[in-house]
């Protein structure tokens, strides 16, 4: 898993709640788990028209958001079904972080173990935010993991967070599971060792 520790990206508003994982990725994509390439089933019901051509109206085709890699969405983002899709689809399309007020449990979990950070701030930052990246497209925020903060270019947008001390040095190391349990790989060869096994 690539490690986050900063980012500089575009912010795209998506002023909605409830903002489910079908939304995300439509079910009509589950047939893979290799665990890439879904960048254009992200959203796919918003994005595209039943042509396959483009939505317009859609944030992310719009001149300004196209290469966006922070979101800010409205409460309860990530929930429906625990597909581990829907942070896979956010990856692969170029979004790192997503700000909001809320977050749905497994969606939660899922983007830390997918090297995407789920920003919890409160409202009024939220909106604050929101606001700035709609009126102003292409807006840029800075995102620093290491020093929790977050930050645009004017400084007139500058937020410190609080997140979890272990999901950040997971993130900020790049370790999924799987690394974590290397991390202790020497613990564990000694005590094979001394049991035999």
């Amino acid at each position: 898993m690539d490690a986050f520790t900063k980012l500089t990206g575009v912010v795209a508003p998506i002023d909605r709640i409830n903002i489910d994982t079908d939304q995300i990725i439509p079910a009509v994509f589950l047939k893979s788990i290799a665990r890439s390439g879904f960048e254009d089933a992200l959203f796919a019901s918003w994005r595209y028209k039943e042509d396959g051509s483009e939505n317009p109206d859609f944030i992310l085709n719009k001149p300004g958001y196209r290469n966006a890699n922070v979101l800010v969405a409205g409460p309860n983002f990530g929930c429906g079904s625990s597909r581990e899709h829907a942070p896979w689809a956010l990856r692969d399309y170029g979004i790192k972080c997503i700000i909001s007020t809320s977050f749905a449990d497994i969606f939660y979990n899922n983007c830390f173990k997918n090297g995407v950070l789920p920003l919890v701030l409160p409202a009024e930052q939220v909106r604050e935010i929101m606001d700035k990246a709609e009126a102003d497209p292409g807006i840029e925020l800075n995102v620093d993991l290491v020093s929790q903060r977050v930050w645009d270019e004017s400084e007139e947008i500058s937020i410190s967070f609080e997140i979890d001390a272990a999901r950040k040095d997971a993130l900020v190391n790049g370790l999924d599971d799987i690394g974590l349990t290397l991390r202790m790989e020497k613990d564990i060869d000694a005590y094979e060792t001394k049991h035999g096994l």
